[in-house]
């Protein structure tokens, strides 16, 4: 199933160090990319070259607050990624609040890194998420799962069931599906791959693989779609060797 991206990690891996600054350029483009796409999948109507303008500290006129800390907190939440990265940590339930609490901050810090406390509905969505008192068991459960029967699976397999279980749970008021995107690439960046981009023109495509997830319990769409997206994150790299 992941022959493919199996070779092409290998060829990045038989290269690697990489060059400094192709590395720094590299970081900056996929960073840019992962908080432009992640955010306009939610609605954020920041184009790529004003998230980038963001991120360099300027304010856009005539777009909200909201829309420019989305950037801000994204871009310390992908930090915080690369921290536990670095550290090797495990993953917890701390660390997933504490992305979440990076991810709200200032937007709506009385939700930020708490677990729902009502009903909510995904749109567009078939699947409904559970009641709210059962929301500390599923997040268990999850960690358990992620723990055993997640241990022995390919990371990249491994992250994209982490993003639909979770977001499945949709433990969070707000920002869940953010968050879903950074324990994804939480998962594949600790094994050496590159930061997996989800598209914000492949978003259909990824909400209908999600709610198939979500409604039979087949995840072979969706993480066949995040194959794709860790190809092209590989193919780019593997550009700056060939």
């Amino acid at each position: 199933m992941f022959e493919v991206i199996n070779k092409k990690k290998a060829q990045l891996d038989a290269a690697r160090p990489l060059p400094k600054y192709t590395l720094k350029s590299l970081r900056e483009k996929l960073f840019l990319e992962w908080t432009y796409n992640s955010n306009a999948i939610e609605g954020n109507t920041l184009t790529m070259n004003e998230t980038k303008v963001v991120l360099e500290g300027i304010t856009i006129g005539g777009k909200t607050l909201r829309e420019h800390l989305e950037v801000i907190n994204h871009r310390d939440a992908i930090s915080y990624v690369e921290e536990i990265v670095q550290m090797k940590e495990s993953l917890s339930e701390w660390q997933i609040k504490n992305l979440h609490r990076l991810v709200l901050k200032g937007i709506h810090d009385e939700y930020a890194g708490i677990y729902r406390k009502e009903q909510v509905f995904i749109s567009g969505a078939t699947h409904i998420p559970p009641a709210h008192y059962l929301i500390q068991e599923k997040m268990e459960q999850m960690m358990n799962w992620y723990r055993n029967e997640g241990s022995y699976l390919h990371p990249v397999e491994r992250g994209a069931m982490l993003h639909a279980i979770f977001v499945g749970i949709h433990p969070f008021i707000d920002g869940n599906g953010r968050t879903s995107r950074l324990l994804l690439n939480l998962e594949v960046m600790k094994e050496g791959f590159p930061p997996v981009i989800i598209k914000v023109e492949n978003r259909l495509a990824y909400y209908e693989a999600l709610d198939k997830a979500h409604t039979t319990e087949n995840y072979s769409d969706f993480i066949a779609l995040v194959e794709r997206e860790v190809e092209d994150s590989l193919d780019l790299y593997l550009s700056t060797i060939s």
